[in-house]
């Protein structure tokens, strides 16, 4: 498959099994491999925005180093912010203080990047940008990453949003009816893997939203269909994916650091083998905008 102007970067989620992805985007960027088009869902949109900034190794510094350091993961986040997940730290101190994000890096870039959120009223998956304001940047990235059940709602644009994982897990058919037919698939899960189709109904939860609590309750059939289309279309030569290559050890909200060190370095190392296997590593890019691949 040759890369060019038509060519979209996709990047699913995966909570901590994001840090494979953390090592792919690393690889891409020591290659200045970049592209005209990149979506991100949840843990994917996190990472998304350390690459689109060019900031390489941000993303690892985030999911590795900082959360040994100040482990930001927990049950006892839940008293303070309602979350398991100290966003407040990842959304505020961190891109803000300790590591500041390169706002304007991210800003200037010629790459498109949308982020995906689920609409808690419309149970529909919305896909956002941002190009100048700072917060909302963030704000839309918080959304995308807020995991149903163990993250307070986040209002975006006065409308309440969730883990953009809810409603499109993988946004392949979105980038393709953009118009970006040729895509790179970044997955957290190893080949053939499916979700169990257990219906997971906590009748006290979300009871204000009723097209969200029905799509709680299709999403891992509608994300197993997804991945059976991915694995159709990569056989057709259509994408190229890069995923894990054997079954993950590493939960969602692992706290292991060397079990994320390894998946880095497997993201890592899973990239440099696709780059190499399919002779695109002389693909340009600039960072002028007047500039196209």
């Amino acid at each position: 498959m040759v890369l060019d102007k038509n060519t979209g970067l996709v990047l699913e989620g995966g909570g901590m099994r994001g840090v494979f992805t953390s090592g792919v985007l690393d690889c891409f960027m020591d290659k200045k491999l970049y592209f005209p088009y990149a979506i991100g869902v949840s843990a994917g949109a996190s990472n998304g925005l350390s690459y689109i900034s060019r900031q390489r190794g941000r993303a690892r510094t985030s999911n590795i180093e900082m959360l040994k350091k100040y482990d930001y993961i927990g049950f006892r986040h839940l008293l303070k912010q309602k979350n398991l997940i100290d966003f407040n730290f990842l959304f505020d101190e961190f891109p803000m203080k300790i590591l500041p994000f390169d706002f304007d890096a991210y800003f200037y870039s010629t790459t498109k990047f949308e982020m995906v959120a689920s609409n808690c009223r419309t149970g529909k998956a919305e896909y956002l940008s941002e190009t100048s304001n700072k917060k909302r940047l963030l704000d839309i990235c918080r959304a995308s990453s807020s995991l149903p059940f163990i993250s307070p709602i986040v209002y975006i644009d006065k409308k309440p949003m969730l883990d953009g994982g809810v409603c499109d897990p993988i946004p392949i058919k979105h980038a393709i009816a953009l118009g970006y037919r040729k895509n790179i698939v970044v997955l957290t899960r190893n080949k053939g893997y499916r979700k169990k189709e257990k219906v997971r109904n906590i009748p006290f939860l979300y009871r204000k939203y009723p097209a969200l609590k029905a799509q709680l309750l299709i999403r891992p059939a509608e994300y197993n269909q997804t991945l059976s289309y991915i694995e159709k279309e990569e056989e057709a030569g259509n994408l190229i994916v890069i995923r894990p290559e054997m079954p993950l050890h590493v939960d969602r909200l692992e706290k292991n650091t060397q079990k994320l060190i390894d998946l880095y370095q497997h993201g890592y190392d899973c990239a440099l083998k696709m780059i190499q296997e399919n002779d695109i590593s002389a693909l340009q890019i600039s960072d002028n905008k007047n500039t196209a691949i």
